[in-house]
């Protein structure tokens, strides 16, 4: 197996109770090919002692005032190399396979750019207290179905980087990674792991679930800028699909014409999820779906 360098960026301010846990979720790890940057705000709660205990392990860290998420996110990835990218927030964990497991997807799939593993949730205690596959794919970020793309699950190449623009927007309030999910999505297919990766530590300051309709008005933007840049092939898909979503999930037409309209949607458009499960070795497979009161069946 090809052991692929890895680069992971943490962003902080101001999360002493929560970073010490994030960082050892990456160094615990023992991946030998890592370069993890670490990059404060000029937090004033205690975070510089805990960089401080790990910084001999940092392939770079700062603490200074920055210009907010997406800047601190820019200034960390400008100091990295590695072929695999990803970055975890100050509050969030890796599992202590994620490495070891991401760099034999993408070394055995070298077709593959983009993953993401299944959606899960710590509470504010570090406990891991649920988990499940969210696929998604350009048409569902087109006809609004974007909820949500977990970001600390995303893993991709240095390459889709670059052709997507090798940046986070420092122009987006919230939503900097559903701002690059949207570029991504530009250049290649997103694909789906049966296996939990990461996840999302909930608690009282998250910034997102604070300021949940600003997030969607960011995102419903930039799907707005994405549909323009798609090609034909690709809009002229999204307004059937988006016809038959809506018919398939009408009150009355679902009762009698639902199997129809399933039938037109995974068939004679061939929409599927790209997935990748563990059965003795890792494989590939398409997850045929369907619709139905605005909820996926696989």
């Amino acid at each position: 197996m090809k052991k692929m360098k890895i680069s992971i960026v943490t962003p902080s301010y101001n999360q002493a109770s929560f970073l010490e846990e994030t960082m050892l979720s990456v160094l615990s790890q023992d991946y030998k090919d890592l370069e993890y940057v670490l990059i404060d705000g000029g937090s004033l709660d205690g975070s510089l002692e805990i960089i401080r205990k790990y910084e001999s392990k940092l392939h770079y860290w700062v603490s200074e005032k920055d210009n907010g998420h997406g800047h601190a996110l820019n200034k960390g990835f400008a100091h990295t190399s590695g072929e695999i990218m990803a970055w975890l927030n100050s509050d969030d964990k890796y599992l202590p396979w994620t490495f070891q497991t991401v760099n034999k997807i993408f070394s055995d799939f070298p077709h593959v750019n983009w993953i993401v593993g299944f959606n899960a949730w710590w509470n504010d205690k570090g406990v891991l207290t649920s988990a499940k596959r969210v696929p998604k794919n350009i048409y569902d970020f087109l006809i609004g179905r974007y909820g949500w793309i977990q970001q600390e699950s995303v893993f991709w190449r240095r390459n889709l980087w670059e052709k997507a623009g090798g940046y986070i927007s420092e122009n987006v309030g919230l939503m900097v990674d559903g701002e690059l999910w949207t570029r991504f999505f530009l250049h290649d297919e997103l694909y789906t792991v049966d296996c939990i990766l990461s996840g999302y530590r909930e608690h009282a300051d998250n910034r997102a679930k604070m300021r949940m309709d600003m997030c969607d008005l960011e995102m419903k933007q930039y799907i707005g800028i994405m549909y323009n840049k798609c090609n034909e092939s690709i809009k002229n898909k999204y307004t059937l699909v988006n016809k038959l979503y809506r018919l398939a999930n009408h009150k009355v037409l679902r009762l009698f014409l639902f199997d129809f309209f399933l039938k037109k949607i995974n068939g004679y458009y061939n929409l599927s999820y790209k997935n990748i499960f563990y059965c003795e070795e890792w494989r590939e497979r398409k997850l045929e779906f369907y619709y139905r009161n605005n909820e996926i069946f696989l």
